[in-house]
């Protein structure tokens, strides 16, 4: 009995919680009580679409995102703030990169509203599989979002019309009782007392019952007030009734014999809010063959017969169809171009006039149009006889693969990580990520380029540029002035095949590819995680489908671009280098720290070197001259082939152009030398490999064959290593376990 008391108490619980939101939330209103939010907030309160929409990216924010080839605006509508998150990655949904696309829809949405309305259709074009129909996603979740808060409030009206039992005798179509007069409204009548809701399904604005004069001045007043820095749209501030809307209003009009007083009895303002599953304000339309509005009479209802006489001898058509649901939101028309040109031919003037014509009505449209295409369908509708009309009311945004493995593998971390039911293995995503990105790498042009960053280019292979745009990396190979001449251009090398019809990012392995790829590697039944090896070995798989894609149908050009097998090669040689890494700085035989230290001190040792000075030894309280003989050990372990003096000396000049461009910041040796840091690295570690490689073997031994033939200490050693692959790196026993394996197969083998 007390649990179904408990049950009951929480059951009204909710209940008054819900009847609480509904009255804090303004859902139903009369006419004169919307009027006094208008004028708390005119301008909140008489937005279109494009107003609209451009609030919502407003209202969540923007933040600016650096990226080695420039800076971008990334609007954090895109990254679905409002949805639970661990924190570590983007929410299921979100968009990963694309923010010069992001900066190209604001813009579009900005010019409507500089010109009073949505007079375009935005159309996302890209290869199959670049997030155009995210993009498209995220907007309208959060339309949905912004729509429940009171920033996003919107608000349509209903004909609501009072039983013969509320007013006794023939209402509005004759003399009123006493009880008729003393109603102020009808608006918040009870179901029961209400005969007929004539709903407006196009969701005409509740200002379109004011007439158009007093209108404009009612809005210059209030925006003027309170200094509004933008005019009214043009939708709010011309925009009509709807046929259905006007039939009403005209035959009550007529019915109270001019009384607008009578008439506004019976309007019911009422809150609503975007909705992609009830299509209300977002909807997306595939490429089917239909229609995308049509219409139907509604006077024939039986449910109707309730209406006034008057009413009933009119003839009332209710609009219907995408365009009609889509109103005061995001209408998206998926792969556009894949339907016939006279399929979507009416957009043509429907996007130039801001009506849609049906049979016995012009509807009037209010809601930002986008549209996404492939780059074979844009191609070719650029042949068509059309296009040149149709290019005036397009805003054309390309949206391309990304082409930075560090964007990339974030996808797959979103989107795909969290729908694997095993543990993912480090690296697991990032090799996908890599060799998708590879793929769409193009050769750069050295013409295109200054004489000495036109050398540099033209030696560029494909995994090196690929790291350029990721991380900024220049080859270690090229001295330290050429990979500042190639830093400073990663922004044009980036930029350099936009005007190309086959541009950079048109072509290479699909997202979508590779989240199979990774989806079969889970299934693996030789590994227990999402291990990186099934991941290249499902990529050794794809590659094998020849015909069926056309990244792989590419001419392999020098310099490894479209080389498939120079692709896996070089996943592989960086999936055993990391691993190694992780296992050297795993084992406690180097401490990490250590020759980041070490390297400071020699930085340190240098510059007093070069400069003839002494430098203060806080322990023996003393001024002494720099280690000669830590900076020759060191420069051994950075391999320097140049004489000592030379060598310190464009070190120490190196330091100082740093320090220039970088005025009041910190050296930081990781940031400004990180290739001197990776060599010696490399040289401490290979004066460790042999023990190392045991430890490995130990590993192996302890956790396939319980620790045969391993003494307890070396036991306890290879379990403080997968202990410390667990705690720092991410693994699992079985991944520590396989990388393990996989080192001693293909690194260690001579070793052990």
């Amino acid at each position: 009995m007390s649990e179904s008391r408990d049950a009951a108490s929480q059951v009204l619980a909710i209940a008054e919680h819900v009847e609480q939101r509904f009255r804090a939330g303004r859902r139903v209103l009369a006419f004169a009580e919307f009027l006094s939010l208008l004028d708390a907030d005119p301008v909140r309160y008489s937005r279109d679409a494009s107003r609209y929409l451009r609030d919502a990216f407003d209202h969540y924010g923007k933040t600016v995102v650096k990226h080695p080839w420039g800076e971008f605006t990334r609007f954090k509508l895109f990254d679905l703030p409002w949805e639970p998150s661990d924190g570590k990655t983007l929410p299921r949904g979100a968009l990963v990169g694309q923010e010069h696309v992001q900066e190209e829809i604001y813009r579009a949405l900005s010019n409507f509203v500089r010109e009073g309305r949505p007079n375009r259709l935005i159309l996302l074009h890209g290869p199959n599989g670049s997030a155009k129909s995210t993009m498209a996603a995220c907007i309208m979740a959060s339309l949905e979002h912004y729509s429940t808060l009171d920033e996003g409030a919107l608000y349509r009206f209903h004909w609501v019309f009072p039983s013969q039992k509320t007013i006794r005798g023939s209402l509005g179509f004759g003399h009123e009782n006493a009880a008729g007069k003393g109603t102020q409204s009808y608006a918040h009548l009870t179901d029961e007392e209400i005969d007929v809701k004539l709903l407006v399904e196009v969701r005409d604005h509740p200002l379109f019952l004011i007439p158009i004069a007093d209108r404009l001045a009612l809005l210059e007043a209030a925006y003027k007030r309170v200094g509004a820095t933008e005019p009214p749209n043009d939708w709010i501030l011309r925009g009509q009734l709807s046929h259905k809307s006007q039939q009403v209003f005209e035959a009550l009009l007529s019915s109270y014999d001019g009384s607008y007083a009578q008439v506004l009895k019976h309007v019911q303002v009422e809150r609503y809010f975007i909705s992609r599953r009830y299509r209300v304000g977002a909807v997306t339309i595939g490429p089917q063959l239909s229609v995308d509005a049509a219409e139907r009479q509604i006077t024939m209802d039986r449910s109707l017969q309730s209406l006034p006489p008057s009413l009933q001898a009119v003839t009332l058509y209710e609009a219907k169809g995408e365009l009609i649901d889509a109103a005061g939101g995001v209408l998206e028309f998926s792969d556009l171009l894949k339907r016939p040109l006279d399929a979507f031919k009416y957009l043509q003037l429907s996007i130039e006039t801001g009506e849609a014509a049906l049979t016995a009505q012009n509807v009037q449209l209010n809601c930002v149009m986008m549209g996404s295409a492939n780059e074979l369908h844009l191609d070719a509708f650029r042949e068509h006889a059309e296009f040149a009309s149709f290019r005036g009311r397009l805003e054309l945004a390309r949206a391309p693969y990304l082409k930075s493995y560090e964007q990339e593998r974030l996808i797959y971390d979103t989107h795909v990580t969290p729908q694997v039911r095993r543990h993912v293995a480090p690296h697991a995503t990032e090799m996908a990520a890599l060799f998708a990105v590879f793929t769409r790498m193009r050769k750069p042009n050295p013409d295109r380029y200054p004489r000495a960053v036109g050398a540099i280019v033209s030696t560029l292979t494909g995994i090196e540029k690929a790291d350029l745009y990721s991380q900024g990396r220049a080859p270690e190979r090229l001295d330290s002035e050429s990979q500042k001449l190639l830093r400073a251009a990663i922004k044009d090398i980036w930029a350099e095949s936009d005007s190309y019809p086959i541009y950079e990012g048109r072509v290479g392995a699909s997202p979508r590819e590779m989240r199979i790829a990774l989806l079969d590697a889970a299934q693996s039944t030789v590994f227990k995680c999402l291990n990186p090896v099934a991941v290249l070995e499902e990529i050794d798989a794809l590659c094998q489908r020849r015909n069926e894609f056309e990244w792989l149908q590419q001419d392999a050009i020098v310099g490894g671009y479209h080389d498939v097998k120079t692709f896996r090669e070089t996943l592989l040689a960086r999936l055993l280098a990391a691993s190694e890494y992780e296992l050297y700085v795993a084992s406690g035989l180097v401490q990490e720290q250590q020759y980041v230290e070490l390297f400071d001190r020699y930085v340190q040792h240098v510059s007093v070197w070069v400069k003839k000075e002494r430098l203060f030894n806080r322990v023996t309280r003393q001024y002494e001259d720099a280690d000669e003989k830590m900076m020759a050990e060191l420069e051994r372990l950075l391999d320097v082939k140049a004489e000592a003096n030379e060598w310190r000396q464009q070190f120490i000049s190196a330091i100082a152009a740093w320090a220039l461009d970088h005025p009041g910041q910190k050296l930081e040796a990781s940031l400004v030398f990180p290739q001197h840091l990776k060599r010696m690295r490399e040289a401490i570690f290979a004066d460790r490999r042999p023990a190392v490689a045991k430890l490995a073997r130990d590993m192996v031994l302890v956790a396939r064959d319980q620790g045969v033939g391993v003494s307890a200490e070396r036991k306890l050693a290879a379990e403080g290593v997968i202990e410390r692959l667990i705690a720092r790196f991410g693994y699992c026993t079985e991944c520590a376990t396989d990388a393990a394996n996989m080192l001693v197969r293909r690194r260690f083998q001579d070793l052990v």
